[in-house]
């Protein structure tokens, strides 16, 4: 049995790699969520508007993308939409699944948080006369922001977890690395134990900033 190398040898050298897989699994997540958060929003106003149709055509988007798993609509997306004549590379494919099972949860965080403002702020702002995307825009939403935030930021946490998915459709993620080095050393779990951390250096910091913003935010209150 040939003896195994020390642990942080064989870290510092697989280490390189996986970074530079934690970039793209960062990226993976940034480009999702600036797709993801005005489309939620959107999808959030479909819902709650006064137009039947338009509701229920965003209710069904909204429902499809939280009833199913995103691995599901990345397989959907890069196996499924080939049928159709439209090829799409594997980055591309991850964003556009990532971006709608996030938003379609977004969807519902704003929702709450937009149903939490008290009724009397539409009354208000009918009374000064505003127009109801005035009143809306600059009047519900940014009190609706001030209990959304912290869900917000932890569905964002689950996005960037998420990313590890986009390794199934061989994007060069920190998943794919990690399974990339653990295939050529046979030594995993000391591989996925390093992927394990370079996935906590990120969530840990955020998941800290965001139970201290949620403080903060109850006691402006």
């Amino acid at each position: 049995m040939v003896p195994k190398e020390p642990l942080l040898q064989f870290w510092g050298e697989g280490l390189p790699n996986m970074l530079h897989g934690l970039q793209i699994s960062a990226a993976l997540a940034g480009v999702s969520m600036i797709i993801g958060l005005p489309l939620g929003l959107l999808f959030c106003m479909m819902v709650m508007g006064r137009n039947r149709v338009v509701s229920t055509i965003g209710l069904v988007i909204v429902e499809i993308g939280r009833g199913m798993p995103a691995l599901i609509i990345l397989y959907l997306v890069y196996f499924g939409l080939p049928s159709f004549g439209i090829l799409l590379e594997s980055f591309p494919s991850a964003i556009i699944a990532l971006a709608w099972n996030y938003s379609c949860y977004c969807s519902e965080i704003f929702r709450a948080g937009i149903q939490a403002v008290p009724g009397g702020q539409n009354e208000a702002g009918d009374a000064l006369g505003l127009d109801d995307r005035i009143t809306f825009f600059y009047v519900i939403l940014p009190q609706a922001f001030r209990s959304i935030i912290p869900a917000l930021l932890g569905q964002t946490i689950l996005l960037f977890q998420d990313t590890s998915l986009a390794y199934t459709v061989a994007v060069p993620e920190l998943m794919k690395e990690a399974y990339t080095y653990g295939s050529t050393t046979f030594q995993y779990l000391r591989v996925f134990v390093l992927a394990g951390l370079c996935y906590a250096v990120v969530t840990l910091p955020a998941s800290w900033i965001t139970r201290w913003l949620e403080r903060r935010l109850a006691l402006s209150y």
